[in-house]
């Protein structure tokens, strides 16, 4: 496929893209990115399942082969990611292999239970949630789950837009809460600013209980040299005088083995202890032989950044890849713009208003599985359906490089073809 010339006239435009397209299907692809999973590549360099013979004893001297002590995790572990997620390590719990594990939880706690600072269950109550737009699915996901009513907030180039933000948890106090990527979101790549955390913070709401789930989930996935650094929210809600407003996640599902490694909860020592009273009824403890693996592994901070590093390395490739391939075919048609982030997993394509779900439909029979369209959205609605989330981390180079002109091929037909049917 050639690069696209945009000085053609809209019919020569749509017939090469037709004529692409047809070239695109009779290749038999048989291609997937409908996720953003860690690359073979990435879990080869994880040195982590043996532990030296004999070497079961945490750092006080805990043997993590048996129960106990139950709750918060092993110390030299949350020492590492305490300085990551602005969270004091005495405030840090880690618990579970999966931070959604955390969340879904908390909910789950919040609706049979009574928060602190709360009237009653939530249970007892309408309850809805803020989703700031474009964003993560699965956060979406846990809210249907327990029928808690989305309202979609605008994502800006500093977090979701706060003006609309404060007015809304201002005036409803059915609103408990809000989800928040603060660094490298999902799929934007966005980056709170610090005022963006001080707003949040600081804000009155209707609901005394209202709490910010604040999901630091790639904290340490840099994609450049800079490595983005976001306000401690903890720090922030306590000098605000909300101490007990946020909830920070995150976990090494995507830094050593998905699926097998640790997730940690920190927040305010009153909402540590609601959630230890809670948690303790269901489960005798974490997982500590993981948790002594992980801790042997990345050492301290500066291993864990140096083993990010490496992802890295494997990682900006395929991104660049993408960037260039989306620059090449489609920068200067007016049919898709798209982020280009400085971490985390994932790209947002924009196209046309009205086209997104033609683009996936159109990938699909070509044999490239893609992100359902309003994936990005509440409910699966993207009013607009225009966004696409691309997750460029698991294929292999050369898959990409197919994948991504494979895209950029749909984006134009689905694209000409509205512009077509708007001038006829």
């Amino acid at each position: 496929m050639t690069t696209t010339s945009h000085t053609e006239t809209p019919g020569s435009r749509l017939e090469e893209a037709r004529r692409d397209y047809t070239a695109l299907r009779g290749q038999g692809l048989s291609l997937d990115l409908t996720r953003g999973k860690p690359s073979p590549a990435q879990l080869d360099a994880v040195g982590l399942l043996p532990l030296p013979d004999g070497h079961y004893r945490a750092a006080d001297g805990t043997d993590c082969r048996n129960y106990g002590p139950p709750g918060e995790g092993l110390r030299e572990l949350r020492d590492i990611f305490a300085p990551v997620l602005h969270v004091p390590a005495e405030q840090l719990l880690a618990v579970g292999n999966s931070s959604l594990e955390l969340m879904h939880d908390c909910l789950v706690h919040a609706l049979l239970g009574t928060l602190p600072g709360a009237e009653g269950r939530w249970a007892d109550q309408r309850i809805a949630f803020l989703a700031p737009v474009p964003g993560y699915d699965r956060h979406f996901a846990v809210c249907e789950r327990f029928s808690i009513d989305m309202i979609p907030v605008p994502m800006t180039p500093t977090g979701p837009d706060m003006d609309i933000v404060e007015e809304l948890v201002r005036s409803d106090p059915a609103i408990k809460g809000i989800w928040c990527v603060p660094r490298y979101s999902n799929p934007d790549g966005v980056c709170y600013s610090d005022e963006t955390a001080r707003r949040l913070a600081a804000m009155e709401t209707a609901a005394p209980d209202f709490r910010i789930f604040w999901d630091d989930a790639y904290a340490v996935h840099h994609l450049t040299d800079e490595e983005v650094e976001v306000a401690g929210i903890l720090a922030a809600c306590a000098a605000a005088g909300h101490p007990d407003r946020a909830f920070v996640f995150g976990s090494t599902s995507k830094i050593t083995l998905a699926g097998s490694g640790v997730a940690f909860l920190g927040s305010s020592p009153a909402n540590v202890a609601w959630w230890r009273s809670h948690a303790g009824r269901r489960t005798i403890g974490p997982d500590k032989l993981n948790q002594l693996r992980h801790a042997h592994f990345l050492r301290d901070i500066d291993g864990l950044r140096a083993h990010m590093r490496r992802h890295r390395a494997i990682l900006r490739p395929k991104f660049d890849t993408v960037l260039r391939i989306f620059a090449e075919q489609l920068e200067g048609s007016g049919l898709a713009t798209w982020s280009k982030p400085k971490g985390g997993y994932f790209i947002a394509l924009s196209v046309l208003e009205g086209c997104a779900r033609e683009v996936v439909r159109l990938a699909n029979e070509a044999g490239i599985a893609l992100t359902p369209a309003g994936a990005t959205h509440p409910y699966g609605c993207d009013p607009q359906d225009s966004v696409i989330r691309i997750g460029p981390t698991y294929p292999e180079l050369e898959e990409l490089e197919q994948i991504a002109r494979g895209v950029t091929v749909c984006v134009r037909l689905a694209g000409y073809e509205k512009l077509a049917a708007q001038q006829n």
